[in-house]
């Protein structure tokens, strides 16, 4: 079994093997490897968020609120996680639910399935911001943040008869978005400082409704860029600048990317979400107990 190789930093290339070995192929040339971060750090280098102040937020499977930072914050209950950035010289400091557009998917698949998710968003946008006050809490997963609980479950709170589903959908785009907005709360709790933008990505974030929902939840505008490949975008970047195609993460960055859409916040629905998120955070410790107890 070959050695491993020397921990390193990312950035540089670490190794050039041979092609031709794997392939028994001699007219292979070398091709440089070199070190990176993991999907998160990648993520937000490929959405350009490599400078504090910009922030990445992803709705993917799990869903990421990811800041750069020029020294590392520490948040006392281990909520949130900080690491080394895939920028050298710079730290990260996110916060994690496991069920973003993972929340979408399950409810897809489970009450929808022979629906488009474009037919069943589009049906969402006929309920109201705040969908009547029908609460999700997208703890299909457990959770990470804010509330580091393998136990914690999914829940619909407040169904009544009124309720469509319509409101069903929204309310699971919503809850996500309260979600996320308790990630950016403990980020700037502990510490992050101004915000000047947030660059949204994610498949979940192809859709303008679930964009303004976020953007209304947040009451700050949702950027988009021209990089849609997220991590393996910024992989590519991440390998180019070790190889020395750009001379800094920042400047691969500045060089490949640029905002190519802003959804601002909807004032209407911002006010209806800060009417409803303090009820939104008082479900979860309502109903811990029980969710201990169906866990055990």
């Amino acid at each position: 079994c070959p050695p491993l190789p020397a921990i390193s930093r990312p950035g540089p290339a670490s190794a050039v093997p041979r092609m031709a070995d794997a392939t028994f192929d001699p007219a292979c040339v070398p091709n440089p490897c070199t070190t990176l971060r993991p999907v998160s750090a990648a993520g937000a280098v490929g959405a350009g968020a490599v400078r504090p102040g910009v922030v990445s937020l992803t709705l993917g499977t799990s869903g990421v609120v990811f800041a750069t930072t020029d020294e590392p914050l520490v948040e006392p209950e281990g909520r949130l996680h900080a690491f080394c950035h895939a920028v050298p010289g710079k730290w990260h400091f996110m916060g994690v639910t496991l069920s973003a557009a993972g929340s979408l998917q399950w409810y897809h698949d489970t009450l929808t399935p022979d629906e488009s998710f474009a037919d069943i968003v589009a049906e969402a946008e006929h309920a109201p911001a705040g969908s009547d006050g029908l609460l999700f809490l997208p703890y299909l997963s457990g959770e990470r943040t804010p509330y580091p609980d393998p136990l914690a479950r999914g829940s619909f709170v407040g169904l009544t008869v009124r309720h469509t589903r319509e409101h069903l959908t929204r309310a699971v785009l919503e809850g996500v978005a309260f979600s996320m907005k308790d990630c950016f709360g403990l980020l700037q709790g502990a510490g992050l400082g101004a915000v000047k933008e947030v660059r949204i990505a994610g498949g979940g974030a192809r859709g303008a409704l679930w964009r303004k929902i976020v953007a209304s939840a947040l009451g700050l505008p949702m950027l988009t860029v021209n990089s849609t490949e997220g991590a393996a975008y910024g992989a590519a970047l991440l390998g180019g600048t070790g190889t020395g195609a750009w001379p800094t993460v920042e400047a691969a960055c500045d060089a490949t990317i640029a905002v190519t859409g802003r959804d601002e916040p909807v004032p209407e629905w911002t006010k209806a979400y800060e009417a409803l998120y303090p009820r939104y955070r008082a479900v979860y410790p309502a109903l811990k107990p029980t969710y201990d107890s169906l866990g055990s």
